[in-house]
């Protein structure tokens, strides 16, 4: 297994952007009350900083690889989201519900269905409707059955996610643990976003939705370049 020294620094690097913008957006911290077209770009700067640092990697590994053209194809649909979310107050959260549903599913497609684990499977499944259930109450109209399904899309993959890393069995690498991760952390992002926005208030909601949202999109793009150069950065050790 490639230790963690080498993954720095062969993949450190290409990250720098995606920091710098990250700190931009938080140091700039725009107001949301006022949505632009600047604010939009710079919520979204951080992803497109992704979408580079995967596409840095060459266009022969992004097409030879399923898993990371679905993850670059789930970025850009991130992005999207993030755009519409910029507008939610405007009638616009549905939207961005959609795409970052759609976001999940390639997620969810990159990650594949082996191995299976049932178990963890059932264990996301509880954890998925205990959710749903504490927010029903909340949800009203079209939203009752757009919430459920895009819970369970999550849910899902987490599941994928989480079922890769076998721990146990030592059938694990560094990209895997970073899937893990980065679902968990989309999971926590996205129901900090669901509970302040339908049940009640959170504090610092802002600051704990995209912290942790930034990190796990970080994490999951780092997920896609496993397959690529593992013979190149054991030559760096």
């Amino acid at each position: 297994m490639v230790s963690p020294i080498s993954v720095v620094k062969s993949e450190g690097p290409k990250l720098v952007p995606f920091f710098k913008a990250t700190c931009v957006y938080f140091v700039l911290w725009l107001p949301t009350s006022t949505p632009s077209w600047f604010s939009a770009l710079i919520k979204c700067l951080p992803i497109f900083c992704l979408w580079v640092f995967l596409l840095a990697h060459g266009i022969s590994f992004m097409t030879s690889h399923c898993a990371a053209h679905r993850i670059l194809a789930g970025l850009i649909f991130s992005a999207l989201g993030d755009a519409f979310l910029i507008w939610q107050e405007q009638g616009y959260f549905t939207h961005g519900l959609l795409m970052f549903a759609i976001t999940h599913i390639l997620y969810s497609s990159a990650f594949g269905m082996k191995p299976l684990n049932l178990k963890a499977g059932l264990v996301f499944a509880l954890i998925s409707g205990l959710c749903y259930s504490f927010m029903y109450s909340c949800l009203s109209g079209p939203l009752t059955y757009l919430v459920g399904v895009y819970v369970a899309l999550i849910g899902f993959m987490g599941w994928r996610a989480i079922a890769r890393l076998q721990l146990c069995n030592d059938l694990w690498t560094w990209t895997k643990l970073s899937a893990c991760i980065g679902a968990v952390l989309f999971i926590v992002s996205d129901l900090s976003i669901a509970v302040n926005k339908f049940c009640f208030p959170v504090p610092y909601s802002r600051a704990i939705i995209m912290a942790t949202y930034y990190a796990a999109q970080m994490l999951i793009a780092l997920s896609a370049v496993e397959c690529r150069d593992e013979t190149h950065l054991k030559k760096m050790n």
